[in-house]
């Protein structure tokens, strides 16, 4: 990994508290560029100044461009594919990201999230970017077992619906990195308001998830690879575990719903 090389390289030449900071990145390894300078403050207790400091004796112009750094080369080494099998690592990516998202699934944490759906008088699902997409995906399998609910993916909306909300009211909020600020701020409005929050994220840890009530993990990391297939099949797999859930909790016969739906739309297709 060239970026320990080049802070063992440069740590003869470094100060005191400077050689916190590499100590600490050298036992973090790849997962710096899921630090924040907050952290790495907290766990060497340095300020910004040494942190930035020490970024530039290494060549870069501060701690996000070393994270950046941290992540191409992350990044090329995942992605070093020979071109005849490349679609084969695509697969087995695909299956890792589905087998490291069930072993994270809390089984209490699921039942406190979908009791809380049940008895939610109304349902919000709160997302941006490529969780936005997933929180429409949500809406619509949530539809399919009969719950009518409401995906907002623009951050000013969701704020509007957040502050209309009350004790009555469940909030989901996606994030892989739990660190999303519409979504966070979105969901913040919402608690103060007395809504249950329910995020959906990578981290125990990230601000998203110490915000929330309940939190059902995902377990894909894509600091560089943003939107990738992978983190939205993590996602799509805790969704769809989450309405199945909810289905059998609740002994939804689902036959006539999907006759009904299916019904519905039969005239929109082409002869």
């Amino acid at each position: 990994m060239k970026f320990i090389q080049l802070i063992q390289e440069h740590y003869p030449t470094l100060t005191k508290s400077e050689k916190k900071i590499a100590d600490y990145l050298l036992a973090i390894k790849e997962k710096t560029i899921y630090s924040t300078m907050s952290e790495i403050k907290e766990m060497t207790n340095v300020g910004d100044a040494t942190i930035v400091r020490f970024c530039q004796k290494l060549g870069f112009s501060g701690f996000s461009d070393l994270k950046i750094a941290v992540a191409k080369e992350d990044f090329g080494r995942s992605h070093s594919v020979t071109e005849p099998t490349f679609y084969d690592q695509i697969l087995n990516n695909l299956v890792d990201a589905l087998h490291s998202t069930r072993q994270l699934i809390n089984e209490d944490e699921l039942t406190k999230a979908i009791s809380a759906i049940t008895k939610a008088k109304h349902l919000y699902i709160f997302g941006v970017g490529s969780s936005g997409n997933t929180s429409m995906n949500l809406e619509n399998m949530f539809l399919r077992v009969g719950v009518h609910c409401k995906a907002v993916t623009d951050p000013h909306f969701q704020a509007q619906s957040a502050s209309l909300l009350d004790t009555e009211d469940v909030v989901i909020g996606f994030s892989l990195s739990g660190r999303t600020k519409d979504t966070y701020d979105s969901l913040k409005v919402a608690k103060e308001n007395g809504a249950t929050t329910i995020a959906i994220t990578n981290y125990l840890s990230s601000p998203l998830a110490k915000l929330s009530e309940i939190v059902l993990q995902t377990s894909i990391e894509e600091f560089l690879d943003g939107g990738s297939l992978a983190g939205i099949i993590s996602q799509l797999y805790v969704c769809n575990v989450l309405v199945q859930g909810y289905e059998l909790q609740n002994q939804v016969d689902t036959l006539p719903l999907r006759e009904k739906a299916l019904r519905a739309i039969l005239d929109k297709g082409i002869d």
